[in-house]
């Protein structure tokens, strides 16, 4: 879920959701659905669901400078050009954003600035335009039949500027996951999530604990697609500790494993992006109550809010 390559199945235009027209930057592109637009604040940072395409823009250019400047992902002509991660999904999705009041430009100007990042496809938009992004790794129509009266959320594209690395911004992004997640009455979170690196072999042994330790039951498993499949074995990370193990994993894919995620059967090689990337699964109903509470109590929602 840190991210997700860019891929377009259809024309741009074959992905514009009903819901969005042309309309000049200023004015709001996003109907929330009931949801406000600010969802709170920790002092200069506010929780934002972006509302106008200067606010989508803005997100895609912190993606392009994490997973393109910093990460060294292969960016397209147009992406390039327009030093943006551009994605034909970003105009079916709802876009969380964390936003820094108190940040000052190099002019010496206040200027609210975009530092962290989180897209969310709903299952019923997913459907009406072409269907989720982790479709293009991963077999997950069985997975949707199998659970054909759960409502589903796709969690992606999601990064933070280096400089802004720290726990409370992962944690506005969690709490506003969280509260999108009630207001649409989801049952389960699903994704791609990412590790650095294309070649399987630096991974081997950490997906093969990854693969023991949090493996999905049969009612949950999904599988790769067959023609990006990456094999993973299983005695590759006999010997690896959990502390040494989860050492090795990126702080978002660390965070799903302590809410209780699941990864599926098999990894695929993302080689645009130079990632290796698995599939997560979190129920709702089995994410760990602990975090439930934190991150839904009105003690928790006035700190965030403070």
């Amino acid at each position: 879920m840190y991210k997700a390559a860019t891929r377009a199945w259809r024309t741009t235009k074959d992905f514009m959701p009903q819901t969005i027209a042309l309309f000049p930057a200023g004015k709001p592109v996003r109907d929330l659905q009931g949801l406000p637009a600010s969802l709170g604040r920790i002092g200069a940072l506010e929780l934002r669901l972006a509302t106008h395409k200067r606010d989508i823009r803005k997100a895609q250019k912190l993606r392009y400078k994490v997973f393109y400047e910093e990460g060294g992902a292969i960016a397209d002509a147009r992406s390039a050009l327009t030093r943006r991660d551009l994605c034909a999904f970003d105009r079916i999705c709802d876009h969380l954003i964390v936003v820094d009041h108190d940040f000052v430009n190099r002019f010496g100007r206040r200027k609210p600035k975009v530092v962290g990042c989180y897209r969310l496809l709903r299952q019923d938009v997913a459907e009406r335009h072409g269907g989720f992004y982790s479709a293009s790794e991963f077999d997950i129509a069985p997975l949707l039949a199998r659970h054909a009266s759960k409502r589903f959320l796709e969690l992606g594209r999601s990064c933070v500027h280096k400089d802004w690395r720290a726990k409370r911004v992962l944690e506005l992004m969690w709490r506003g996951i969280w509260t999108y997640v009630r207001h649409h009455r989801m049952d389960v979170m699903i994704g791609c999530a990412s590790l650095q690196g294309s070649d399987p072999a630096l991974h081997a042994a950490t997906l093969a604990w990854l693969s023991k330790s949090a493996a999905a039951d049969d009612s949950w498993a999904t599988h790769a697609l067959p023609s990006r499949r990456i094999a993973i074995d299983a005695t590759q990370g006999a010997d690896l500790e959990p502390r040494k193990a989860m050492a090795k994993l990126p702080p978002l894919l660390k965070g799903y494993l302590r809410v209780g995620a699941k990864m599926g059967a098999e990894a695929v090689s993302d080689h645009q992006f130079g990632t290796t990337d698995v599939f997560i699964i979190m129920p709702v109903a089995e994410i760990d109550p602990r975090y439930i509470t934190y991150f839904s109590t009105p003690e928790s929602e006035g700190r965030l809010a403070a």
